[in-house]
């Protein structure tokens, strides 16, 4: 068996490309507009996971020149109170993009309050709307993490016309948008699941397979093809003699060996989500002013 030693999918440094590529942008059209682009992003409750990603989020914005108008709400608000939130920020012509953090308190219908961003408001790339663009390969704003994970591999050059895509997860967050963002690349898509049956069998088949379960080390070297792309979606947190780190849905180490490019994690697909939404954002700013 050939062995690979696998290029790293360096995600960090691209996303940091991206951001560049953002600020001059904004730079150039501030002033036409007269204003920066604004972010919207609404937590609830004290996750503190949750609490990490949003002040990534809003860290990133002020680099890149976007305006934060984040709002941070105790664990018992009502679902109406942050309706009422969201139609105000819908209204807000200084809001070009609005993100609700998952996950939230378990009385809050998520997918009801995703339904009340503006479609062209929505940063994440979530509303059914742009979900539906995206089944019908119409232009709209997409699903951070899986444009993420597209982007990088558009940046390596990774063909994928052809080729045995398999995802390993079907969340709306990311399996089923990532399958059908596959197959406008023309690539044969499968998706598997919790519920597949001989699991190794099907990623074998992938030349690149994409892990987005949110199990740690699910995926072992025997499970992929030598020779393939591995993209590691997963981010979980793993206690092991007391400390606590990050690992994802492969066992990088021993993969590494057989994969011939792989993300890592963290440095991968997390700071690509981040850029994305930024991205998102500046396109709903542009498009507002400039049509």
């Amino acid at each position: 068996m050939l062995s690979y030693a696998a290029k790293i999918l360096d995600g960090k440094a691209l996303a940091q490309k991206i951001q560049l590529q953002l600020k001059e942008r904004i730079q150039a059209l501030e002033p036409k507009i007269g204003r920066p682009p604004g972010l919207a992003v609404i937590m609830v409750g004290d996750n503190p996971a949750s609490a990490v990603y949003v002040r990534n989020k809003e860290r990133a914005c002020e680099k890149v020149g976007i305006a934060s108008f984040g709002r941070h709400f105790p664990t018992q608000t009502s679902y109406e109170e942050l309706k009422q939130v969201i139609e105000a920020l819908n209204q807000d012509s200084r809001v070009d993009g609005i993100l609700v953090q998952l996950p939230l308190p378990d009385h809050l219908d998520a997918v009801a309050l995703l339904h009340t961003i503006h479609p062209d408001k929505d940063a994440d790339g979530l509303h059914p709307t742009n979900l539906g663009r995206l089944v019908r390969t119409e232009s709209g704003l997409r699903s951070c993490t899986p444009a993420g994970v597209m982007r990088l591999l558009q940046e390596y050059k990774i063909e994928l016309s052809g080729k045995h895509a398999v995802v390993v997860g079907r969340s709306i967050l990311v399996g089923k948008p990532l399958a059908l963002m596959l197959l406008e690349e023309n690539a044969t898509v499968t998706i598997a699941h919790s519920r597949t049956q001989d699991l190794g069998s099907i990623t074998r088949q992938a030349d690149i397979l994409v892990a987005a379960v949110g199990r740690p080390n699910l995926i072992a070297a025997d499970m992929v093809k030598p020779g393939a792309v591995v993209v590691d979606v997963g981010i979980n947190r793993v206690e092991k003699d007391g400390e606590s780190r990050l690992v994802g849905d492969v066992d990088f180490n021993t993969v590494a060996e057989v994969a011939k490019y792989i993300t890592p994690v963290p440095g991968g697909i997390g700071p690509m989500t981040v850029a994305i939404l930024l991205s998102n954002t500046v396109e709903s700013y542009e498009k507002k002013v400039l049509g």
